[in-house]
């Protein structure tokens, strides 16, 4: 297929009928179509996603796929049949403002070393107060232990938005998957979303892999979009438990050299035994029976990655050199600005 225009903005569906009522014409209002395509990739929904898009939404493309493949192969499918120059990977409850596109559009044209952008990612609320999204909020780092943090959100500590993270575009460890846009050829280069991952941490893990391969990404502040969040899986579940203990283990195990990887995984590991006695000691037995097997499966899934880099990434930045743990819960630190670190990482 030949295609004129050179962003596909894929929004990615699984049972989302009233997500789709509710934020799809926000993105199709908000999408400059002279750059753009809005494509639908629905993941095998049984609810009546197929109806609403067929009938309330003719003017968008759609991909149809026979059964739920994830987050992660979902959107490898989608990119293998639509290969524009530029994907977007856009959540289905993001609300998009008029000309979100353009701020991303022009930075990737202008600058041929970053591989991946994104936006500023504020919370979708009904009153007029902006609040960083928890899932990427002014972009993202990784600390010294692989724990993964952003602007704007350390832990569950999410800071409101008043411009403090403005100005520039600047340089970050990982982009979010909630709005993601990439150049599709290098996202197919360096494998695509993991599938084993299938959610949760699989969009770092690209990111991680992008910045091997010698790519900058890059967060655009004079983008922003409005993200609901926990749309599939909300807080607290103990699936998303279990997926992000999981992922962040094959995450280091994946992207580390193999011995200084072997050496991290067992300083996490105990770190992961102090959070399954504080879920033990809460009366949350369905989290702390996740992180159990979530350690069991990794044990399992290590083993069919035996390719390792030669780069520690972790030791290349002064964001992934912070000890996040040590600074939010010994020394109160609760916003990205007081972790004052050593050097600034703005491009030049």
């Amino acid at each position: 297929m030949t295609f004129m225009k050179q962003v596909a903005v894929i929004i990615l569906n699984w049972n989302g009928a009233e997500l789709l009522r509710r934020y799809l014409p926000s993105v199709i209002a908000g999408t400059d179509a002279s750059i753009a395509d809005v494509i639908v990739a629905d993941n095998g929904s049984t609810d009546e996603s197929r109806t609403v898009l067929e009938q309330e939404f003719p003017q968008v493309m759609t991909l149809l796929f026979d059964q739920n493949y994830g987050f992660a192969q979902g959107y490898n499918l989608a990119i293998e049949q639509t290969m524009y120059p530029y994907t977007v990977l856009l959540n289905s409850d993001v609300r998009t403002p008029q000309g979100w596109l353009n701020p991303l559009f022009d930075y990737m044209q202008e600058h041929q070393h970053v591989g991946a952008v994104m936006p500023k990612l504020l919370q979708d609320r009904d009153d007029d107060r902006q609040i960083f999204e928890y899932a990427g909020a002014a972009g993202g780092y990784i600390d010294c232990h692989g724990y993964p943090y952003c602007r704007g959100r350390l832990f569950d500590s999410i800071e409101d938005d008043y411009g403090q993270y403005d100005g520039s575009p600047r340089s970050v460890f990982w982009a979010t998957g909630a709005c993601l846009m990439v150049r599709s050829a290098l996202y197919q280069q360096v494998g695509g979303l993991d599938k084993d991952f299938f959610a949760h941490m699989e969009e770092i893990d690209l990111c991680w892999r992008m910045r091997l391969a010698g790519n900058d990404l890059m967060i655009v502040p004079d983008s922003h979009v409005y993200h609901l969040g926990g749309g599939s899986l909300p807080q607290g579940n103990p699936r998303k438990t279990y997926l992000n203990f999981r992922n962040n283990l094959l995450l280091l195990h994946k992207n580390l050299p193999r011995n200084e990887g072997r050496r991290l995984l067992v300083t996490r590991r105990l770190m992961d035994t102090l959070a399954w006695g504080m879920a033990v000691f809460k009366g949350h037995w369905g989290d702390a029976v996740a992180i159990l097997r979530a350690h069991r499966d990794f044990r399992s899934m290590r083993k069919q990655y035996t390719d390792h880099p030669e780069v520690n990434l972790l030791r290349q930045l002064p964001e992934e050199q912070v000890n996040i743990i040590t600074a939010y819960y010994l020394r109160g630190i609760k916003s990205f600005n007081k972790l004052k670190l050593n050097k600034a990482t703005d491009p030049e």
